[in-house]
């Protein structure tokens, strides 16, 4: 009972800590609010006002129909332009696509002939170049497509495809980015809070005041791990909540109780995993300097950025070992799919594994740590 108190009354010393510390508060409001929000509606792979300009050699309703097929919100109104114009453009970067209708081209297609088109892309800006290539190629196939049954019979196919989008029907990229971002935020707030509360203490000096009072490394590290564990778990709910479904207006499919299950679970493992760094770091820059060689990997390769099936066998079987890997698989499946606890509980006992395997390895550095100073 007394070591319970000690954990508890040393947590709440923790929660003081940080109100009196403007710098993290804004750091907090910030990560769980604006770059939330950012996240899901400044997506880099969306195609968005992209300039395009046509060279139009053909002058046929089929050139006239493939130009009036190019409006926003992906691409702006084509500009008409002619073949000595394509190279000042766009090395002015006035246009990302120029697309080249040949002479003759309406014609060749109603002759059965392949007449070619070119595209001209501006790949330095290449998330742009990648979408918009494959837009393009879609548009100017349907066009097509679409103008010969006009003059043609339609040949039936022998399979027809019925597509059906489940989870996300119309594609919507904020429906991804912001759960994906405060995945990737209750990650790293839990270790910088944690870290920078433990070296707070080593620079203020009131570690050593730590020491000499009837408290274990074990009671310091539990309160250090529930009470920044307790304040990045509140400011993800609300940030689900207000900034997720009310202000995004992105539906949750799962069970919100069970996600903060399993993200306490995460919070027990990235917190000890916040410890263990700030004891190897001895000042606040070398900390910034280890978050950033370990929380880059974590985010990137956990399966939130992409798919870890597209990445190399070693990459998937060294990431096995983070506790990042299964929190975006088991987040993923209750936020997206609705998944349930008979779905996710590998998850949940790998992820408790390794918090265990953290939280003892902190621990045992921490120990060696105070003995140190002592």
């Amino acid at each position: 009972m007394l070591r319970s108190k000690n954990v508890f009354r040393l947590g709440v010393k923790e929660l003081w800590s940080l109100v009196r510390d403007p710098v993290m508060l804004v750091l907090i409001v910030y990560t769980f609010t604006f770059s939330i929000y950012v996240a899901a509606t400044a997506m880099p792979e969306s195609l968005h006002n992209a300039p395009i300009a046509i060279v139009d050699e053909d002058g046929s309703p089929l050139s006239a129909r493939i130009i009036a097929s190019f409006y926003p919100p992906r691409f702006k109104t084509p500009v008409l332009v002619g073949l000595d114009d394509i190279d000042p453009g766009m090395d002015q970067g006035e246009y990302t696509f120029v697309l080249n209708i040949p002479p003759g081209f309406q014609r060749d297609v109603l002759a059965g002939r392949v007449p070619a088109i070119q595209i001209n892309v501006d790949a330095t800006l290449m998330s742009q170049a990648f979408t918009g290539n494959g837009y393009i190629q879609q548009i100017v196939a349907s066009e097509v497509s679409d103008f010969v049954q006009r003059y043609h019979s339609a040949t039936a196919a022998p399979v027809e495809l019925a597509l059906r989008m489940r989870f996300n029907p119309n594609l919507e990229q904020s429906w991804f980015g912001s759960l994906m971002e405060i995945i990737n935020n209750v990650t790293m707030l839990s270790v910088i809070l944690t870290g920078a509360a433990l070296i707070r203490e080593r620079e203020h000096g009131t570690i050593e005041h730590l020491l000499v009072m009837p408290v274990t490394p074990a009671e310091i590290m539990l309160a250090k791990v529930w009470s920044m564990g307790l304040v990045v778990l509140l400011a993800a709910m609300v940030a689900l909540v207000f900034v997720v479904q009310l202000a995004l207006q992105v539906p949750i499919q799962g069970s919100v109780a069970l996600f903060v299950l399993v993200a306490a679970l995460h919070l027990f493992a990235t917190t000890s995993m916040g410890i263990f760094l700030a004891t190897l770091a001895r000042s606040m820059p070398q900390f910034g300097m280890l978050l950033v060689l370990v929380l880059l990997p974590l985010q990137m390769l956990s399966g939130g950025a992409s798919p870890r099936e597209s990445m190399p066998a070693l990459v998937q079987n060294i990431m096995l070992a983070a506790p990042t890997t299964y929190f975006v698989s088991a987040g993923q499946a209750i936020l997206y799919r609705g998944a349930g606890l008979a779905v996710v509980w590998p998850q949940m006992l790998a992820i408790s594994a390794i918090g265990a395997v953290l939280f003892a390895l902190s621990l045992a550095r921490f120990r060696k740590t105070i003995s140190q100073m002592t």
